[in-house]
């Protein structure tokens, strides 16, 4: 396995603690006006879902898990999970709810996902950066609140809350960013 200074560690990576894999959910570098600068890290354990913290001299050495990157399209969502199938040998996979978490919401029929593989099974799952939703029902606009700095509750056609410019109704597409679920724009299309 590859070793890594520990402040070059970023979320999304995949680290082997003592044969244990663990998924980095937050890394912050740390630099204080006195001592030594040290790596913050998040996990959870891909085997038990443990949250696991780590601290780390930023000049200390991490072991990084090889993973497979292949290219996935999600098909459906069954009762085992989520199941992706890969375009080149049509070969299928499900990946378990616990591993997509809330980001579920944001999946779509035939969307291209980058899944990392260890071993052959999946340990994490990376989404397109942006989709592109209609609004399902978004409050009237209000006469004068056309400052930019107010937004307004909306809900998306798969169920999610989005805060939206007074200027988005129903009907309207808009592009979401997937990390965090925020408007980006109105879609162009």
């Amino acid at each position: 396995m590859p070793k890594v200074i520990a402040s070059s560690v970023r979320k999304g990576n995949v680290l082997d603690l003592d044969g244990k894999l663990a998924v980095v959910m937050a890394a912050e570098n740390i630099h204080p006006g006195k001592g030594t600068p040290v790596t913050h890290l998040v996990m959870r354990r891909i085997a038990d879902g443990v949250k696991v913290e780590g601290r780390y001299r930023t000049t200390d050495q991490v072991e990084r898990a090889y993973l497979e990157e292949k290219e996935y399209n999600y098909l459906y969502e069954d009762d085992m999970g989520f199941n992706f199938m890969q375009p080149e040998s049509f070969e299928q996979i499900s990946i378990s709810k616990e591993l997509l978490g809330d980001r579920a919401q944001w999946l779509q029929e035939n969307m291209t996902c980058n899944v990392n593989l260890h071993d052959g099974n999946p340990v994490s799952i990376e989404l397109p950066p942006r989709v592109t939703l209609e609004i399902a029902e978004a409050d009237p606009v209000v006469k004068g609140q056309t400052a930019s700095s107010s937004y307004k509750p909306a809900k998306l056609v798969n169920g999610a809350r989005v805060m939206v410019p007074p200027y988005i109704g129903t009907g309207v597409r808009v592009v979401v960013n997937t990390e965090d679920g925020s408007f980006v724009e109105r879609a162009k299309d």
